[in-house]
């Protein structure tokens, strides 16, 4: 006589998964200017930042269009320098203005207009509107490699079909845009006015994952 509640594991249960990527190629550019100052005082360094960052601010704006020329402040640093026996001597201090969208000889233009920032890095992604875009495609993709993943693992075990218990689909969203530093020195990224940082994209893929259990039949 069974146990009262005892519940048989379930039979002929099969976990699979299965992926689709798209390769794609990357619209999004996110540049990062930067500038840094020394002086004895830290009202000093923090007003010449300032400074700096305001005329640069000024001179992205004019050429500003959202989605396609995106300004935004990033990081600001500002540290009190010692000497050997642990005195501060002096302070110094950081800014940066980070460049974003999918114009990029907008983007890059405006990188060599302004006179009071030097470009510290460089980076790539995908828009939301392309990475959206790619998902169904590489979602279409994974869902139909598990249907025929499953398909096939079924008549090979010698059952005639199978009926789908659960599923869930993972896709790789990837993090944002980090621009990278440049090998370069910052002195040798300074352009004239108006000349264009010459960048050049390249793919990525976006994946889709699929995975879940079929009861066999």
């Amino acid at each position: 006589m069974a146990q009262s509640g005892f519940m048989a594991p379930p039979q002929n249960v099969l976990q699979l998964s299965a992926s689709g990527t798209v390769e794609v190629q990357q619209d999004l550019l996110s540049m990062s200017l930067t500038t840094t100052r020394e002086a004895a005082d830290a009202a000093t360094v923090q007003t010449q930042l300032k400074t700096a960052l305001d005329a640069a601010l000024t001179e992205a704006r004019r050429n500003a269009q959202p989605g396609q020329l995106d300004v935004r402040t990033g990081n600001f640093n500002l540290s009190p320098r010692y000497t050997r026996d642990g005195k501060i001597n002096g302070w110094q201090g950081s800014t940066e203005l980070v460049l974003e969208g999918r114009d990029f000889p907008r983007i890059t233009q405006t990188a060599g207009r302004i006179s009071t920032l030097t470009v510290g890095g460089i980076g790539f992604g995908l828009s939301n509107e392309q990475r959206a875009k790619v998902e169904v495609e590489a979602q279409t993709l994974a869902i139909n490699n598990f249907k025929q993943k499953a398909d096939e693992l079924s008549r090979g075990f010698g059952f005639t079909g199978y009926t789908l218990r659960e599923v869930s689909v993972n896709s790789n969203q990837g993090g944002p845009v980090r621009p990278r530093m440049m090998a370069m020195e910052a002195a040798s990224m300074k352009m004239a006015s108006d000349a264009p940082v010459p960048v050049e994209a390249g793919k990525t893929s976006v994946v889709v994952n699929v995975s879940g259990a079929v009861q066999l039949k």
